[in-house]
């Protein structure tokens, strides 16, 4: 189940915004074998003070678009060359889909254990 956290530039429009959040849901079901109907997705815009992006950390030449996507899975759903792909396959598909370069997606993934999430009724669904 995975929880997404989506942080971009303020002042986009929502159809990009929704765009992106399609981009990241569908790659998610289609890479990482997330089953549909599992969409939990933050999507906050931030001031140019208030979402910091090294414009050339790694080498890598980002531009005042660049966005920062976290998500937070179950341990061990991703092998590393799985994560790899999915990495590939969402920058591309921000590309193809909303134009944004692929120097641009900054992806983090985050792993936690099953035990540490309650989906609803106060109760811990998976364990």
């Amino acid at each position: 189940m995975p929880l997404v956290h989506i942080h971009v530039p303020q002042g986009r429009p929502s159809d990009y915004l929704s765009a992106i959040s399609d981009v990241v849901y569908d790659t998610t079901i289609a890479v990482l074998n997330v089953p549909e109907h599992n969409r939990f997705h933050i999507i906050s815009e931030h001031a140019p003070t208030n979402l910091v992006i090294d414009p050339t950390y790694f080498d890598i030449q980002r531009s005042k678009n660049a966005i920062i996507i976290q998500i937070t899975l179950n341990e061990g759903r991703a092998t590393l060359e799985l994560k790899k792909a999915y990495f590939r396959a969402l920058a591309d598909g921000l590309q193809e889909r909303v134009g944004l370069r692929r120097e641009d997606v900054f992806i983090n993934l985050v792993e936690v254990k099953k035990e540490n999430w309650s989906l609803g009724n106060g109760e811990a669904q998976y364990v």
